[in-house]
């Protein structure tokens, strides 16, 4: 589907933004990711976790047609391990030079109880371990993922008032830390919802059910940000919080079941607006087509070329050197992104 290609692409786009120019005090404060309150940078990866979704979805429901059930879940398993073994070497990878200059210098950070807990589940990590969790439900019926993403929700939440929300504040965790897969759920399997509306009924008729219940998305986790201690009317999104925070905010550092819940209709959202833009009306855009064919080696790669660019920023500078650097640094990585696609290295995980 072009309109999943593109909406990949656009979100690794924003993730080439966001993570880069974030790093600028000029910027403001809805580009920077926050842990009390959620804003356009903390959009991007409930995205990635969209995606995942719905295209998990239509591969399990192709394979089990094609190889039968054993097969097709032996080849995600498969997938599912191999991306969460990129993700955990990746991560503890460590190419940084001392300030003494090579001697002593180590490529592999020390694999420590602090590591397991930060570096270990990043982003590939909850992409591998949130596939894991769905991939018992992901080819079942509505009834069946409903009930499995509202089960998963409710017992984060249990969790979370017993110990996990102060545990993984004191542990400093990313992304929801180990249990985070468990609110992770909600956008993966809002994408394979978005997948049926769209298999289902067409690009034209796919747009008011994926509008519509994005919208009641969005709602329900403004709804649920509202059973916190900030008060019965808490701050909107993308505005800070008047008051005390908790487990109920939206917070992406705590994975909290407001924020995910909230992201997922915006990220169903977002993809109807590619679906009228790519499958009703036939545009597309060839560099969101670049990025979205190999959006992992866009997100490996964005990785290593940061650094270099990083050393030609500061966080004062004006807004122009800020805008000019970023945008070196976007086309730089958009480039090596397409290089690889014209030799057919692409990364499908």
């Amino acid at each position: 589907m072009v309109s999943l290609d593109q909406f990949r692409g656009y979100t690794v786009a924003g993730m080439f933004f966001v993570n880069f120019a974030g790093g600028y005090e000029v910027m403001p404060a809805v580009f920077k990711h926050h842990h009390t309150y959620c804003s356009y940078a903390d959009l991007i990866m409930p995205q990635f976790l969209f995606a995942v979704g719905l295209a998990l979805r239509l591969v399990m429901l192709r394979n089990r047609a094609a190889l039968g059930v054993p097969a097709a879940v032996g080849r995600a398993l498969r997938r599912i391990g191999l991306l969460f073994l990129v993700g955990f070497v990746f991560y503890h990878l460590d190419v940084d030079l001392p300030a003494g200059g090579r001697e002593g210098m180590s490529l592999w950070k020390p694999v420590t109880a602090a590591t397991l807990w930060r570096e270990t589940f990043q982003t590939l990590g909850h992409i591998a371990v949130t596939s894991l969790w769905v991939l018992p439900v992901i080819a079942g019926s509505v009834r069946v993922r409903l009930i499995f993403g509202a089960g998963s929700v409710l017992l984060h939440a249990m969790l979370s008032a017993v110990f996990w929300y102060d545990l993984l504040h004191e542990k400093r965790v990313i992304d929801g830390g180990p249990l985070g897969f468990l609110t992770w759920t909600v956008p993966a399997l809002a994408g394979s919802f978005a997948y049926d509306f769209r298999h289902g009924r067409g690009a034209a008729g796919s747009l008011r059910p994926l509008f519509g219940w994005g919208a009641v998305l969005m709602v329900a986790g403004y709804g649920l940000s509202c059973f916190g201690v900030g008060g019965p009317v808490a701050a909107p999104p993308f505005f800070p919080p008047e008051g005390a925070v908790d487990m109920w905010t939206m917070s992406q550092r705590a994975g909290s079941a407001s924020y995910l819940v909230f992201s997922a209709g915006v990220a169903m959202a977002v993809y109807a607006g590619f679906v009228w833009w790519c499958d009703v009306r036939g545009k597309a855009s060839g560099v969101l087509a670049v990025l979205g064919a190999n959006a992992l080696a866009g997100y490996l790669l964005h990785e290593m070329v940061m650094p270099p660019f990083a050393a030609l920023a500061h966080e004062a500078d004006p807004w122009w050197r800020a805008l000019l650097v970023t945008s070196a640094f976007m086309a730089a990585t958009t480039w090596l992104v397409w290089w690889c696609n014209r030799r057919g290295w692409y990364l499908r995980l």
